[in-house]
């Protein structure tokens, strides 16, 4: 008679010890990389803009800038051998508040800050799917805002903190506070002035994310369920009541929600004057989107009756990641704009290997150099991102009034 051999045992696997170990190897090894490129003492820095981009930064002609220059009015570009003229973007800003004072346009407005009157514009991007561009847009959405002109605040509300990182933040590394700080429940709180940093964009100051902002989700229902205080059934107003405390060194906020409906994206809706829906024009996505709209309608209505006012001055959808070659693309952007009609914005943002590209080493293409890729593609990715910051910047812009 054989008797088998007991089988060995096998060890459990401790699957959470792996994940923080795998984490944490991460984080090093891409800390190294940033060391590599950015010392520790070292800031961002941003490149020139070319003479042509000024130009069109400003609303004026470059023969305009041109003359100002010949004739010693703003300030000094830089000037390369072959006559090239550059400015950097505090020139800009610079040579921005010299014509707003100076020019002689009465229609035009070169510092467009809020008048008063003009509410704060509270901008939520948002998806509930990974891959839609929520992040891309976003970030470059809030450097375009400043490279026009605006005095912008950009708030990181996904725990991934993609957003920081792009503007040269690594908050596991870095030990930064995050907006889970000026809107937690207990006497720890801070003010949300004490965890603004500025960014290498004049004009554009960050609230950067860490992996604590997934507290508030833990937080929220314990503080709902606290029977001697009301500040957990008002949860979402806590984005809101935090950002009245800045409000007047700002003209826009653009909030970089989390993929998920969970209370920091109600609260983020609550406090916002206007959304961005990004959408890849795909099957699985555009499916996965219309569950997002289901849910984040029925969440909102009864969150409306316990007291909150989520009252948009305006509503997009941005068809992101487009591939206009692409027959399937193309034939649901057809589907959706007969769906949706004026709420889908009239400029797509187009798939690029330039964005793709310049997020290696976590820069926007309003940071990345020129020569650093294919003329043709960056050009083309430019034509792009602009027209439909542009849209947005408009969209803005008629809210106020203008």
């Amino acid at each position: 008679m054989n008797v088998s051999s007991p089988r060995p045992t096998r060890e459990p696997l401790h699957f959470e010890k792996h994940i923080l170990e795998q984490g944490d190897q991460i984080s090093q090894k891409l800390h190294l990389l940033s060391l590599q490129r950015f010392p520790p003492l070292a800031k961002k820095d941003l490149r020139s803009f070319s003479l042509a981009e000024v130009a069109t930064y400003l609303g004026v002609s470059q023969s305009h800038l041109k003359k100002l220059h010949l004739e010693g009015k703003g300030p000094v570009p830089e000037t390369s051998s072959s006559g090239r003229r550059s400015y950097t973007a505090q020139q800009m800003l610079e040579l921005r508040q010299y014509l707003d004072q100076y020019g002689r346009s009465e229609a035009r407005m070169y510092v467009p800050h809020r008048r008063p009157g003009e509410k704060l514009q509270v901008v939520a991007v948002v998806n509930f799917k990974g891959g839609s561009g929520k992040t891309t847009t976003a970030a470059h959405l809030a450097q375009y805002l400043a490279l026009t002109g605006h005095r912008v605040l950009a708030i990181d509300l996904d725990p991934q903190a993609s957003l920081s990182s792009l503007h040269g933040f690594q908050p596991e590394l870095d030990r930064i506070k995050s907006l889970y700080d000026a809107i937690r429940y207990d006497d720890e709180k801070v003010a949300l002035s004490d965890i603004i940093h500025s960014t290498n964009f004049p004009g554009l100051d960050i609230v950067p994310a860490n992996l604590e902002l997934q507290e508030f989700e833990y937080d929220t229902p314990l503080a709902m369920a606290d029977r001697s205080s009301n500040a957990g059934k008002a949860f979402f107003t806590r984005i809101a009541a935090s950002l009245e405390e800045v409000e007047d060194r700002y003209d826009v906020v653009i909030v970089d929600c989390p993929p998920q409906l969970g209370y920091l994206t109600i609260a983020a809706l609550t406090a916002a004057t206007s959304v961005l829906i990004t959408i890849h024009p795909q099957m699985l996505d555009v499916m996965s989107m219309g569950q997002f709209l289901l849910m984040l309608g029925n969440i909102l209505e009864p969150i409306r009756s316990a007291g909150a006012e989520v009252n948009l001055e305006w509503y997009r959808y941005l068809i992101t990641r487009y591939e206009p070659m692409d027959q399937p693309q193309a034939q649901m952007v057809a589907f959706l704009q007969t769906l949706f009609g004026e709420f889908i914005l009239k400029n797509h943002m187009l798939k690029s290997t330039a964005v793709s590209d310049a997020g290696i080493t976590k820069q926007t293409l309003y940071e990345v150099e020129k020569n650093t890729m294919t003329r043709s593609t960056y050009e083309r990715a430019m034509e792009s991102l602009d027209a439909v910051n542009g849209e947005i910047a408009e969209l803005i812009h008629k809210a106020w009034g203008r």
